[in-house]
């Protein structure tokens, strides 16, 4: 059995190198390096892959998100509803224009946030939602963007973890991750679904004036050179990066099949195991969607454990090589960065229990069978005693 990696992205690479390597040395002897020919093929392909009017490159994920933020035009003070249960990044970007984060509970079922708790969040101050798509799969998003205009607020989906995946109506419209609401952002960390060979990322959006003002902060406020017309900052894909993307954005949908076929098959090991419980699929999705569905992308595959030492089980997975993740241990409202007055533990019992349960195993698109069994098995033994 080859070696178990949480990751394996140089067996992906194995796979294309044939197409990445001479897309790379084609930015090298074109020395096109910033804002190059390749840089512009990526955008497009991805925003017709997306079916969404403009898609803005940027240097990471991060930004992407503070960027999109800029680009609404949001104030001080104002108010930004989003997950406690997800990487710091969301939050982060929301203190650093000094917006008020408002952190809430999520769902137990799909990890993503929670509705009612959405619906509790909201005062005079609040301006915005930034539902996080958590390891692979969409927010309520028909439900979200219904909030959203009663109460005339913008959405700023965080697809990070989705990129690939599908949103289900209820009438069955079918609609990818990241083109539902008024911007979106994602990140291509090497890890992603679709990531690059550094860092990299971009902002979607359907309105032609946020594309438009999003493409001048991303290039420090120009749409001319030397003429800065609204305050940027630096935060560029490079056509490198851009390169890796544009080679691998044609596999996405077999990455992300290859995902879910892994993900079926933990799921038949773990079935009927009372200490596991397996990912679910959101409700809606689950009802309407055939066994085609794309609607989970699977970027982690995360386990609940329970009756059974979480801990205990990730020490002895290690301890026979198998790789394993716990995202995320300490909730976002518990961090010394963003501890508040305001919030609530009773407000959190969903958040507070999952950092007690969850572990993500071993999640990428060269998981073979013998691998999958003997992570499966190595488990099954570990809980049963």
């Amino acid at each position: 059995m080859k070696k178990i990696q949480m990751v394996d992205l140089k067996g992906q690479y194995n796979g294309i190198k044939d197409v990445v390597n001479p897309s790379i040395q084609e930015v090298i002897e074109n020395t096109s390096f910033i804002n190059g020919p390749k840089v512009h093929e990526f955008q497009k392909n991805l925003e017709q892959y997306l079916g969404v009017k403009h898609v803005i490159p940027c240097a990471n994920g991060t930004d992407a998100l503070q960027i999109a933020m800029m680009g609404l035009g949001l104030k001080p003070g104002d108010e930004v509803i989003t997950a406690d249960f997800t990487f710091a990044a969301t939050v982060e970007v929301i203190a650093l224009l000094q917006l008020t984060p408002v952190l809430v509970d999520v769902n137990e079922d799909d990890f993503n946030i929670n509705i009612e708790a959405i619906k509790k969040a909201i005062t005079p101050k609040t301006k915005a939602i930034v539902p996080v798509h958590l390891f692979g799969q969409c927010a309520n998003m028909e439900a979200i963007m219904q909030i959203a205009e009663e109460h005339n607020l913008f959405v700023i989906e965080d697809n990070a973890q989705a990129i690939g995946a599908s949103y289900k109506y209820k009438d069955g419209n079918n609609v990818k991750a990241g083109a539902i609401g008024h911007v979106a952002s994602t990140s291509f960390f090497p890890s992603k679904n679709l990531g690059c060979y550094g860092d990299g990322g971009a902002i979607f959006t359907n309105n032609d004036d946020l594309a438009h003002t999003i493409r001048g902060i991303v290039n420090h406020g120009m749409y001319e050179r030397y003429h800065h017309d609204v305050v940027g900052v630096n935060s560029r894909l490079d056509s490198i990066q851009a390169a890796v993307l544009d080679a691998k954005l044609p596999h996405l949908d077999t990455y992300n099949k290859a995902r879910q076929n892994a993900a079926k098959k933990y799921n038949k090991a773990f079935e009927g195991h009372d200490h596991v419980i397996i990912p679910k699929i959101a409700r809606v999705c689950s009802e309407i969607c055939d066994t085609s569905c794309d609607c989970h992308v699977f970027h982690q595959y995360t386990l609940r454990i329970k009756g059974v030492d979480r801990d205990a089980l990730a020490k002895h997975l290690n301890e026979q090589n198998i790789p394993c993740g716990v995202y995320y241990p300490i909730p976002l409202h518990n961090q010394k960065a963003y501890r508040d007055e305001r919030y609530n533990e009773d407000d959190f019992k969903v958040t507070n229990q999952l950092v007690k349960e969850v572990i993500s195993l071993p999640m990428h698109t060269e998981l073979d069978d013998e691998q999958i069994e003997y992570i499966t098995s190595t488990i099954i033994k570990f809980i049963n005693g």
